[in-house]
């Protein structure tokens, strides 16, 4: 019987479907994050492993399973897993795209309109100090119609939030490498821009890249000082991909007007600085966590697993 390691809690469908094929299921079972030293001392007579985005698969774990058929990431991302190791050593890694789609998009617009209009700072002022009344002037915000957001990678996030923003009247620009062409740029409603335009004339810039060499620090203190002063940054993509010191240090100059955070440069952890600042909503990286996203993550891990189990390929494949 083929032994399966958990080194994360996830919804109940993978356990039963994993399960239900007959396989050997162990999960971690302790609080918080598994630490690099349980998850080595789980490894080494497993066949396959379901893991977090939050947890590093590096050499040491991948040499310490010898028997290791298959790592499958729960996450779109795998920048926690050394896949080019894993590929020299003949193990595929799986991630488990799209199914997230919707729910990142409905958490970037939610964060965008959430800056906005100050909904947390309102909601913070509500619970401690009340408000003194209804009055013309009194916390004004700012409607998001008629605003230009601009999308940092226009994938599949990036798509469904730009569709998402113009059904709220927005206009919309974006950067990518790769420009889409001229129907599809028409269809979707959607102009390109050269990142340096981009980040100069939005009102609002939406992260929803991955992260790359070419990622890191894409957003710098140069980049925060060409932003509108009155514009604001919404990182649902990869902590990286923002220089959070120069991030921080622009939005206390004045030279950025907001930022909402779901992801973080050194995440879990977050600089206490933005914690002080009424013009920044953090949320703990809850892009796609909703049970309709999540259950769905979790049918992706364990049907891989049981693919190969069969001796048949895995979907989803990202270190071919």
């Amino acid at each position: 019987m083929s032994k399966v390691y958990l080194s994360a809690k996830l919804p109940e469908v993978a356990m039963q479907e994993l399960k239900n094929g007959g396989l050997d299921v162990s999960q971690f079972e302790g609080e918080g994050l598994i630490s690099h030293d349980e998850l080595l001392k789980n490894v080494s007579d497993i066949d396959f492993l379901i893991t977090p985005l939050s947890t590093k698969v590096d050499k040491e774990i991948i040499d310490a399973a010898p028997k290791l058929k298959l790592i499958a990431n729960f996450g779109a991302g795998v920048n926690n897993i050394d896949t080019a190791y894993a590929k020299e050593k003949g193990i595929p890694v799986t991630n488990t795209p799209a199914v997230s789609t919707n729910a990142v998009a409905e958490v970037t617009i939610g964060l965008i309109l959430a800056l906005s209009h100050r909904i947390v700072e309102g909601d913070t002022k509500m619970r401690h100090e009340g408000f003194p009344g209804w009055a013309p002037l009194y916390f004004l915000g700012h409607e998001i119609a008629g605003k230009t957001l601009g999308i940092f990678g226009l994938g599949n996030i990036g798509s469904d939030v730009a569709r998402k923003a113009n059904a709220l009247g927005m206009n919309v620009q974006y950067y990518k490498p790769n420009r889409l062409s001229d129907p599809e740029e028409r269809s979707m409603k959607v102009k390109y821009v050269s990142l340096d335009e981009l980040i100069k004339t939005s009102d609002y810039i939406s992260i929803n890249a991955p992260q790359t060499p070419d990622t890191v620090h894409k957003f710098d203190a140069a980049a925060f000082k060409a932003m509108k002063n009155t514009a604001s940054i919404i990182n649902v993509g990869r902590g990286p991909i923002v220089d959070e010191a120069a991030l921080l240090d622009a939005l206390k100059a004045g030279e950025v007007a907001g930022a909402a955070l779901d992801v973080y440069e050194h995440e879990p952890e977050v600089d206490d600085g933005f914690k002080t600042l009424k013009n920044v909503v953090l949320t703990p990286h809850v892009g796609n966590a909703t049970v309709e996203a999540r259950d769905a993550m979790a049918d992706i891990v364990a049907s891989n697993v049981l693919l190969v189990d069969q001796g048949k390929d895995a979907k989803f494949v990202v270190n071919k």
